[in-house]
């Protein structure tokens, strides 16, 4: 008895020394994301929560963001190891000689963007009727800045516009106000903020770039090349959990926003639920991804949507499309899938 007692015992020495081997052996990451906690970043604390990542070796931290611009900057300084964030932004930092660690997109989780000008319904008949308004967003907003992007596609003339450069916090509010006529922004963003104020969502007109002859893409994880070259294995471990991450959030939406009501205590599942449900149907399982599976990103299409972006940011020419998205982190395609 006492040797069977001995035998067990050594056995469990083993385990736990295994164990502790492994956690000792999981590589820290820093990882930040593009805004506070919303339904759509479920896809990141179900990857946690459900311990993709540490299964892939990676003890990873995860902190909010303060806005796409400010995590590619922090990814870039090193402050972060990888980032997500909306692939457009990625554009003119590139773009400027001064950043020479460029930032690349290794995964692209939203297939297009979800950038638009955001009306109350009935203020105009079609996008040309944007002329002589008054828009308001701040003045480095995605939205403001794709804006001409999108004004090209129309055929609306830019010097019509009249542009009222506000804070984040006053946007939405002077448009429920009707002290502007439109603001530009994120829809995921501004129209929950707006219908929080009281204006639901069937009362307004959306212009989203995308549904207006404007093929950008989405946000993305990030790395900048000098992580991207040290750490090759780490980037293509965290890929791959957040692949599972995305798979579990589709699954179990309401268990994503249960999981991220535990980090905050003020999070509204039922609003949050919302707005993962508007990304999920306008950006996560658009036709490309239901037919080619997750980041799937023609080289045609990458060169065409950076070439529209650099010219909107006036940095044409400055870019390269391969370094603003590359797929060499990435699983094989049928790793890839994701079912509806």
């Amino acid at each position: 008895m006492f040797k069977h007692s001995a035998r067990f015992a050594a056995a469990l020495f083993v385990a736990a020394a295994a164990a502790a081997s492994s956690a000792q052996a999981q590589t820290p990451v820093k990882f930040a994301l593009d805004w506070a906690l919303q339904g759509n970043h479920a896809v990141f604390t179900m990857a946690l929560d459900k311990g993709h990542y540490a299964r892939e070796g990676l003890a990873v931290t995860m902190d909010r963001g303060f806005g796409s611009g400010d995590t590619v900057t922090k990814v870039a300084s090193g402050a972060y190891d990888i980032g997500y964030a909306d692939l457009n932004t990625v554009i003119p930092f590139n773009a400027n000689p001064a950043n020479t660690d460029k930032i690349t997109g290794v995964l692209l989780v939203m297939d297009q963007s979800l950038a638009a000008v955001i009306l109350r319904k009935g203020a105009v008949a079609n996008p040309k009727g944007l002329e002589g308004l008054k828009l308001a967003a701040p003045e480095a907003d995605a939205g403001r800045m794709l804006f001409p992007a999108f004004a090209r596609a129309q055929g609306i003339d830019l010097a019509r516009i009249n542009w009222q450069t506000v804070t984040p916090q006053l946007r939405e509010t002077l448009l429920v106000q009707r002290q502007v006529d439109g603001v530009t922004g994120f829809i995921s963003t501004s129209v929950f903020n707006i219908k929080m104020a009281g204006v639901q969502p069937s009362e307004l007109m959306v212009y989203r770039y995308n549904d207006y002859g404007v093929d950008l893409l989405g946000s993305a994880l990030i790395v900048s090349q000098s992580f991207a070259a040290r750490n090759p294995e780490t980037v293509r471990r965290f890929v791959r959990a957040s692949i599972a991450g995305v798979r579990d959030a589709l699954a179990d939406p309401k268990g994503g926003m249960a999981q991220l009501k535990q980090r905050d205590p003020l999070f509204n599942e039922a609003i949050e639920l919302e707005r993962f449900e508007m990304v999920r149907d306008l950006t996560m399982l658009t036709d490309n991804v239901k037919r080619n599976g997750l980041s799937a990103v023609p080289a045609a299409r990458l060169a065409a949507s950076v070439a529209t972006v650099a010219e909107a940011y006036n940095v044409a020419g400055r870019v390269k499309p391969e370094e603003v998205y590359t797929e060499a982190f990435l699983p094989p395609a049928p790793e890839r899938r994701i079912s509806p």
